[in-house]
């Protein structure tokens, strides 16, 4: 009895894991898939949509696809300042800046700051959702692995800029600048960039007052820090 109860043991054991490595497959399988070509659309995108549609059953999300050439090197310069400015340098994650955002958070006695790098953020948005459960921070950083190690730095930031959400049912570098400034995201000059860039954290809420006190000179700082930016 002991015998055949350790060997379903062992077969069990087996399932899972071979679970595991079909599941973390499918995970690779597009990030070499978007390696290439371009995605329409993302998880996050989806849950977004979902959301509108119960409010909205004819909502739609705005997005358009822009090349990385033809996105304004303003944006780059500042979305990298204001998010990840180690990001041409790390392997996907900045052990010191979520060292420095526990820190914060732990004086502040919330969460405050996330300390998440593009890469990472840009796991999430491709295939996760916004909750912050260990398990999902765990597959972050497995499809983090992914995307450092099968993408170049200029791909990683190219897709960023043309998925993350700039609104309510605004996505992408093209559909923000459209929406805020009337202008394609190739035409963004450096304080409309730096504007942009301070929404990301909290996109949906700062739409609603873009020209708060708190914004206006948070995009100062960032408009101050683009130069020194390194982007691919």
């Amino acid at each position: 009895m002991g015998k055949a109860l350790a060997h379903r043991l062992k077969l069990g054991l087996l399932a899972v894991l071979l679970l595991v490595l079909a599941w973390q497959g499918w995970y690779v399988a597009w990030v070499l898939w978007w390696r290439h070509f371009d995605p329409g659309t993302t998880h996050f995108m989806a849950l977004r949509l979902e959301e509108l549609r119960r409010k909205n059953p004819q909502a739609e999300l705005k997005h358009q696809w822009v090349p990385y050439e033809k996105l304004s090197v303003h944006l780059k310069r500042a979305v990298v300042a204001a998010e990840d400015d180690k990001f041409v340098d790390h392997e996907g994650f900045d052990w010191e800046g979520m060292q420095k955002a526990i820190e914060k958070n732990q004086r502040k006695g919330k969460v405050v700051a996330g300390g998440s790098t593009i890469s990472q953020q840009l796991a999430k948005n491709l295939f996760l959702s916004a909750s912050k459960t260990p398990w999902r921070k765990a597959q972050e950083a497995i499809i983090t692995v992914w995307l450092e190690t099968f993408w170049d730095k200029r791909r990683i930031l190219e897709v960023y800029l043309n998925v993350v959400e700039w609104g309510e049912g605004i996505f992408g570098a093209e559909a923000a600048a459209r929406r805020y400034y009337g202008v394609s995201a190739g035409a963004l000059g450096a304080e409309q960039a730096a504007r942009l860039a301070v929404m990301l954290p909290a996109p949906r809420r700062y739409e609603k007052n873009p020209y708060s006190a708190f914004m206006n000179e948070r995009a100062a700082v960032i408009l101050g820090r683009m130069q020194y930016s390194e982007v691919p």
